[in-house]
């Protein structure tokens, strides 16, 4: 098992405040914690919530997100300082931000994005200018500089050094008009993953990123509908719960895996508790065993 250090980071700037906020309390509060053997290294609260959209980039609290992700870079950055595995607990997707940010201090990383969608919107494209739609596009650069330009280090990732993995959302963000995905970026989406099997596409995706090392951020919307239905922005399809263990087993069994993001499920929409029982054993699973 790797020495696991869990941190909360409720933030939801790049949503709503809807519910994705209570996301680390319910995985904690299912045992989470306990399951890996891990230390809790705090908690990064965000700022106050504004609910309309700034004129000038076209993004919903774009100064509220840059602040909030050199915070939280902070925080990672103590935790990698200590030698141990940054597991981060979000809140909406925009907390990739600041955990990227804290290896583009140390030096070149890759990143394994594991999302139901490619999240590569620009403002214009956006309907309500969220920036959980678009932070892999600021992570590599594209869009507002307040956002792209995170200590004056932009890009956080290069797209070459970029997997995005199980996305199935080329209908809706061409309705949209999001802009296209880079070439050099590596595209495997869900019609990829399952006519390589779950187990060698992770495994080409891991292959293509271990030079740099990388973090994985996990949007548990990349779950099929029916088993994820805990989630505000829902998709048909999906990976199974076996196959999305078998993806983060992969990735978490490679030295060059540094950290873990878990964002977007919302445990509101799971009255019973069930889906974060499941997610946690999903979790703990994934981590079982690796190095």
């Amino acid at each position: 098992m790797r020495d696991v250090a869990i941190i909360e980071a409720p933030s939801v700037l790049g949503l709503r405040p809807t519910g994705v906020e209570e996301l680390p309390a319910a995985l904690l509060g299912a045992g989470l914690a306990e399951g890996l053997g891990a230390v809790r290294a705090g908690r990064v609260e965000p700022p106050a919530y504004d609910p309309e959209r700034d004129p000038d980039t076209g993004v919903l609290n774009p100064g509220g997100i840059a602040g909030y992700s050199v915070a939280l870079a902070d925080a990672v950055s103590a935790v990698l300082d200590d030698g141990r595995f940054p597991l981060v607990l979000g809140g909406d997707c925009t907390v990739l931000l600041g955990n990227l940010l804290a290896l583009r201090r140390r030096d070149r990383h890759g990143l394994l994005f594991l999302d139901g969608h490619t999240d590569f919107y620009q403002p214009s494209a956006e309907p309500v200018g969220e920036a959980a739609s678009m932070e892999l596009a600021l992570a590599t650069g594209r869009g507002p500089r307040v956002l792209t330009e995170l200590e004056g280090r932009g890009p956080l990732v290069r797209d070459e050094d970029v997997v995005a993995l199980g996305f199935r959302d080329a209908e809706d963000s061409g309705s949209y008009g999001m802009q296209p995905l880079p070439s050099a970026l590596h595209a495997m989406d869900l019609a990829t993953v399952r006519a390589q099997g779950a187990a060698e596409a992770a495994r080409r995706a891991v292959g293509l990123l271990t030079d740099t090392g990388y973090w994985i951020h996990l949007d548990v919307d990349v779950l099929d509908d029916t088993a994820m239905p805990a989630v505000d922005y829902r998709l048909p399809g999906g990976l199974t719960w076996q196959e999305l263990e078998t993806v983060l087993r992969t990735a978490l069994s490679d030295g060059g895996a540094v950290g873990l993001d878990v964002a977007i499920f919302n445990p509101r929409l799971d009255p019973d508790g069930s889906i974060t029982e499941r997610l946690t054993e999903c979790l703990v699973r994934s981590f079982d065993g690796q190095g």
